[in-house]
């Protein structure tokens, strides 16, 4: 079996894992405390941290629905790169102003690289901050007019929160829109990443 078959055999051995409830689960009954966390949707070769928190099922769709996302929507994707993992889970904000956006699309991504391999990476473009005293980047490409990204370090790599204005005009979005707002969110969404 080539190497693909064997990563696709993988994938589904892990979503079949993560979809159903384990042994210990079964036999923790109402006294014992059960843990949180769950195996990973998708590993990788890589010798590097499996990705512990996942977007889709790790952030409660509470949160999202707070921050006017349709978390009943939300839709999974998986990046396994043999190399790497990315996790993956996209949202849609359909606040339509007309004549000025049709709303937001908003990709969140956890992967086991660095937060220093992702500044080595978009270094020219990103700019190092802090959301809750958590080590992260500010990133915001003006090649990709309307997008902001904020980047915060994990203990298994980094989590992505993309966001892109959706534009309901001609001409490009001011720059001061692209981030508006969107720290907020990033700051419900930090507390999580860890436990």
């Amino acid at each position: 079996m080539g190497r693909w078959g064997m990563v696709a055999l993988a994938t589904v051995a892990a979503v079949a894992t993560a979809c159903s409830p384990s042994v210990a689960d079964d036999a923790a009954g109402d006294e014992t405390p059960t843990s949180t966390t769950r195996t990973p949707r998708i590993t990788d070769d890589s010798g590097r941290p499996p990705v512990t928190f996942d977007p889709c099922y790790d952030i409660p769709d509470d949160v999202m629905n707070a921050a006017g996302y349709d978390a009943a929507k939300k839709e999974v994707a998986d990046y396994p790169m043999g190399t790497h993992t990315f996790l993956g889970c996209t949202y849609r904000k359909d606040d339509l102003v007309p004549g000025v956006r049709r709303g937001y699309s908003l990709s969140i991504l956890s992967g086991n690289v660095t937060l220093d391999e992702e500044l080595a990476k978009k270094g020219a473009v990103a700019t190092e901050t802090t959301i809750n005293g958590r080590r992260a980047l500010l990133e915001m490409d003006p090649a990709s007019n309307g997008t902001c990204t904020y980047v915060l370090q994990s203990n298994f790599g980094i989590v992505s929160l993309i966001r892109t204005y959706n534009k309901d005009h001609p001409g490009p979005v001011p720059e001061t829109e692209w981030c508006f707002g969107m720290d907020g969110l990033v700051s419900s969404i930090e507390p999580l990443l860890d436990i």
